[in-house]
């Protein structure tokens, strides 16, 4: 396991934050904040802006020795959404702001040789310190229109002080490709210290979209400070075409490379239509001219990032490939996505 230690000597306010925020929460008894908007009646089935947005505080970095970086942020604890399996397909639950959270906890990880954003198995955040507070939780996968995919949840904290998050980050999620490798097998831990005080938090900013909320679209992607987000990657030359449906923007690839093994490899990336940030945990599969469906694997990559891919013998930049989603996204969603992304079609690559 690679542990190291930062100090966050000075919390950097980020603006411009995270869609969602609290519904009057009382935290020890205080009504700490109550300005969150209701949700957009009729919200299409559809990425759409949200109500508002909230700034965040940076509380610290650390980084481990075998160069994978962590940023801890948070800002007002609020209502986001998983996915479940039921009867009748899937479909995503919301998830309320509870009496003890002070705070929406977000982690965000990369690889600091390439600047990219990592999808992993697990993170979990041991936060001690305050009054007393020893609390342990694996934080969910999650997808914002400003931050990308990250890793977060509400989370107790209790009253102003010094805290300590130990962030575990285990292995990476997928097939690792190139120089990525064996370098992220096993468990990873940072440690972070970094001050909280609940008037702080309740002077971060929001902003209020009254006239766009529920049309169609997304807002700009903020910047993280230097953290880098998780957008898709420019795929090579030898492209297959790509394909726009149910708000996934997909491109694929015929690639020979030494690091993919002797056949020719199919990779495919599936991003978000605006922004185009990418989607994890999506169970994907495709057929190469009309044949069986071949499974693709979530996999990481130095030069194609974040993507989902296979071996395919006789594939070439001249077949015909088609993407099937099996399974929608199971990451978890800030509000503007919870209702993306559950009636994806077969798509065609042109």
């Amino acid at each position: 396991m690679h542990r190291r230690r930062l100090l966050a000597s000075s919390g950097a306010v980020i603006a411009a934050g995270l869609a969602g925020c609290t519904d009057g929460i009382s935290v020890l008894g205080e009504t700490t904040y109550g300005r969150e908007p209701p949700l957009v009646e009729d919200r299409p089935d559809a990425i759409y802006v949200p109500t508002h947005t909230e700034a965040m505080q940076m509380t610290g970095r650390g980084q481990a020795d075998n160069g994978l970086a962590v940023a801890l942020m948070y800002t007002f604890p609020h209502r986001f959404w998983r996915v479940f399996s039921t009867d009748s397909g899937y479909e995503a639950r919301q998830f309320d702001v509870e009496a003890e959270d002070a705070v929406h906890l977000m982690v965000g990880v990369w690889d600091t040789e390439t600047e990219t954003a990592l999808p992993v198995s697990g993170v979990n955040v041991a936060v001690t310190g305050g009054n007393d507070v020893n609390e342990r939780e694996t934080v969910y996968p999650m997808l914002s229109q400003q931050m990308g995919f990250h890793y977060g949840d509400n989370y107790h904290l209790d009253g102003d002080g010094t805290y300590t998050a130990e962030v575990t980050i285990e292995g990476i999620s997928g097939t690792a490709y190139g120089d990525y490798e064996g370098r992220f097998d096993g468990a990873t831990t940072v440690s972070i210290d970094f001050e909280y005080s609940e008037s702080d938090r309740n002077d971060l900013s929001f902003e209020e979209y009254p006239d766009r909320q529920g049309e169609p679209g997304a807002l700009e992607v903020m910047s993280m400070g230097g953290m880098p987000l998780g957008f898709v990657e420019e795929l090579p030359d030898d492209r297959l075409g790509s394909a726009l449906a149910d708000d996934i923007q997909y491109r694929a690839a015929a690639i020979d490379a030494d690091r993919f093994g002797s056949e020719p490899y199919l990779a495919v990336t599936a991003g978000t239509r605006y922004n185009d940030l990418a989607i994890p945990l999506l169970g994907l599969a495709a057929s190469v001219e009309g044949g069986d469906s071949i499974r693709l694997s979530p996999a990481i990559d130095p030069e194609l990032g974040f993507h989902y891919g296979a071996s395919v013998a006789d594939l070439n930049a001249d077949s015909a490939v088609t993407a099937s989603v099996e399974t929608p996204t199971q990451i978890a969603r800030h509000e503007g996505y919870e209702t993306a992304f559950f009636g994806t079609p077969t798509v065609e690559f042109e």
